[in-house]
């Protein structure tokens, strides 16, 4: 008789399907995770899991759009791929907008909103392609937006 399948294997699975960056729809993570044994599995378990790890749809080295798990949250490199998802950042008085390829925007906001009110940020929303920043009190604008243009050490 086969050994039930457990949670952890479910888990390490989909975070192994994810890596493959070749999964444009719920539906295909559903399908290869059925193929692996977990029958049980639907779209709404693979929603919550996506969301739980954090999961975005953003292009993968073929420019397709895949469903990806975000790579270790730190500080971008001069040779991370963080950083060139990264197209425009400007200000107004009220915020800081960031502009990045399309389905990033949930993982650069990601990044930031790790770095938390020490760094000056208040908080963030994402859609697919663009970010919205607001500061802290102690922090201005213009202050917050130099600070994430040397975070992404570029010039717009």
């Amino acid at each position: 008789m086969r050994n039930p399948l457990k949670q952890e294997d479910l888990i390490k699975l989909f975070k192994s399907l994810l890596k493959q960056e070749k999964f444009s729809s719920q539906s295909e993570i559903v399908h290869a995770l059925q193929q692996e044994g977990f029958e049980n599995i639907n779209q709404s378990k693979v929603s919550r899991m996506l969301t739980k790890f954090g999961a975005v749809r953003t292009r993968n080295a073929k420019m397709e759009m895949v469903y990806c798990l975000p790579t270790e949250l730190g500080v971008p490199t001069t040779t991370s791929p963080l950083k060139n998802l990264v197209l425009d950042i400007d200000y107004s008085d009220a915020l800081v907008v960031i502009h990045t390829s399309p389905g990033a925007a949930q993982l650069i906001a990601r990044l930031l909103d790790s770095l938390g009110k020490a760094e000056g940020i208040l908080g963030t929303i994402a859609g697919d392609d663009t970010i919205f920043i607001t500061p802290t009190r102690a922090f201005t604008v213009k202050q917050l937006h130099d600070a994430i243009l040397m975070l992404f050490e570029q010039e717009f």
